[in-house]
């Protein structure tokens, strides 16, 4: 509920302070008295685009504060939570607007966007006209009113629509990939054929480089350890030194010890003789290959580069291009399988969307009915007992909401032909069904602060006691605000303000003025008479109050 309004400086307000009540309130005033800046104030704190210019002549920046008081499950604290804002029982939006036309907001005193703005206002105020903008004359906003008037629970229909939209998308996707495998299978069967025949392992190009290297090493080098081999044998320095010991031996009696030493180192030169014969045997053994071997080496190392040549990988990647392409083609092999399992997926899916539209459809056309019978309650009262209101609701492309469109037709007159409301109805029996419906779609809303601004435009005498009297009863349960010229309707306030404009020294100002008793009486009076007030014009007033 809106409790308060600080406007500063804008247009032709230079300051005024409003405190609102639930219930009907009503402002009127003359023509151009300045009833229509206070609801482009109360736009301009809530983030409606209006006016480009608001701040007052003269002034620096304009200001507004509007105040509202939040019940504990307001749909304001979900806006909140969501901007992170902390939330409480009162709101308070905090605007302004400088000269240059740069404008700041704060909510709760926390800076905020015109985005935030605007996501509030959609649940504290609706403004309503008869250039109403704000769903009910727009045909693309029925299919939700309709809901909300039926308490409609979207959620089953949004949850089977996007599953059937992913089973879809996973067949297609599926359809696609089965394609293109499809369009590549030769290529896939013979490189996946020849990969697989010759099953390179991670590492084995450069373990058989290392034997290649070897093995042609081994090519150079083995005459020559072979011929170091035959030097250190017994045709060699193993029997020379063999000869040198037996003539040493031999001596060594007569030489009265001077070959001892000697013979020792010899012995010692033998033991190393033959270490270093049996390292070099060794290693005649290591580069011993048969050269079929090498041959062999070599062509597989050559087969595997080739390979890696061939398909723009390293040599250690071609074992898991293996495991890919094999991996594709029982893909492809597999694929008529698990199409025809997503087909089904797809076929449940839609099956299950279909249900739910189905009911959604059938939930729309019951509350329809609901909702043509409850608008010709409300119409009869309004001096529009022989118009007909009636729901349509034909076919439209399937979506998250359904497959249907709804739309609010019109016929003024029996037999005459319906139309959407805008083009059937005149600017009074506009008026009135904009008034018919609202009371209609909003019997179950709570927290609403609903402002209409001269709806009962056009009408007079009983038609507009009877707008009157649909305001109070609409406002009877929230809070309604009216701007309106007829005093009719005014009379059914239960809180009533004047909106008049002053000239105080050479500049015009707009005042508002709360209305007690007698000036209400006063009031009413100016409405009826127009300039001059009389008393026959008061005594009409005070029968209208009366009711």
């Amino acid at each position: 509920m809106l409790r308060g309004l600080d406007i500063r400086d804008i247009l032709i307000i230079d300051r005024l302070e409003l405190s609102f009540a639930p219930g009907l309130n009503v402002l009127t005033g003359e023509t151009g008295a300045g009833k229509s800046i206070l609801l482009d104030a109360l736009g301009f704190v809530l983030g409606w685009r209006g006016r480009a210019e608001l701040v007052r002549a003269g002034a620096e920046q304009g200001e507004v504060v509007a105040e509202f008081s939040l019940s504990p499950d307001h749909p304001a604290h979900a806006v909140l939570g969501e901007a992170g804002i902390p939330a409480s029982d009162e709101l308070i939006l905090r605007r302004i607007n400088t000269a240059e036309g740069r404008k700041t907001a704060w909510v709760n005193d926390r800076r905020v966007s015109g985005e935030v703005l605007r996501a509030l206002s959609d649940v504290l105020v609706e403004l309503h006209g008869q250039q109403d903008d704000r769903g009910l004359l727009n045909p693309r906003g029925h299919r939700a009113l309709l809901d909300e008037f039926a308490g409609i629970d979207l959620a089953p229909a949004r949850a089977a629509w996007k599953a059937r939209r992913e089973a879809a998308t996973a067949l297609d996707r599926a359809r696609e990939a089965q394609a293109a495998l499809a369009a590549e299978e030769e290529y896939l069967r013979h490189a996946a054929g020849e990969l697989s025949a010759l099953d390179p392992q991670p590492g084995e190009e450069g373990e058989l480089d290392a034997r290649r290297r070897l093995m042609q090493a081994a090519e150079r080098i083995r005459d020559d350890i072979t011929r170091a081999h035959q030097a250190l044998g017994p045709s060699g320095a193993e029997g020379m030194l063999g000869d040198a010991a037996r003539w040493l031996d031999g001596a060594a009696e007569a030489a009265e010890g001077r070959l001892d030493a000697p013979m020792e180192a010899l012995s010692r030169a033998v033991d190393a003789l033959g270490e270093a014969e049996q390292g070099v045997a060794d290693a005649l053994d290591a580069l011993t290959h048969d050269p079929r071997e090498l041959e062999a080496t070599e062509e597989r190392l050559f087969a595997i580069r080739g390979l890696a040549r061939k398909h723009s990988v390293a040599p250690d990647e071609l074992a898991a291009l293996t495991a890919e392409l094999t991996a594709k083609l029982e893909t492809l092999d597999a694929g008529e399988g698990g199409i025809a399992a997503l087909e089904k997926a797809a076929r449940e899916a839609d099956a299950a969307f279909t249900s739910e539209a189905k009911a959604l459809t059938e939930a729309r056309a019951k509350a329809g009915k609901r909702l043509d019978k409850a608008m010709g309650a409300e119409l009869a009262p309004l001096k529009m007992e022989r118009a007909v209101f009636t729901t349509e609701i034909t076919e439209a492309e399937p979506g998250p909401e359904g497959v249907d469109t709804v739309t609010f037709t019109v016929a003024t007159n029996p037999g005459a032909p319906s139309g959407p409301l805008n083009k059937i109805a005149s600017g009074g029996e506009l008026s009135r069904f904009l008034l018919a419906l609202k009371v209609c779609l909003t019997r179950h809303t709570t927290g609403l602060t609903m402002i209409f601004d001269e709806i009962d435009r056009g009408v007079g005498g009983a038609t507009a006691d009877a707008v009157g009297r649909r305001l109070a009863g609409l406002a009877a349960s929230g809070q309604v605000l009216v701007v309106t010229h007829s005093p009719q309707v005014a009379a059914m306030a239960a809180h009533h303000w004047r909106v008049e404009k002053k000239v105080a020294k050479g500049q015009t100002l707009s005042t508002v003025t709360p209305l007690d008793a007698p000036s209400r009486v006063d009031e009413l009076a100016r409405m009826l008479a127009g300039e001059t007030v009389t008393e026959e014009a008061r005594a009409a007033a005070r029968a209208l109050l009366a009711g």
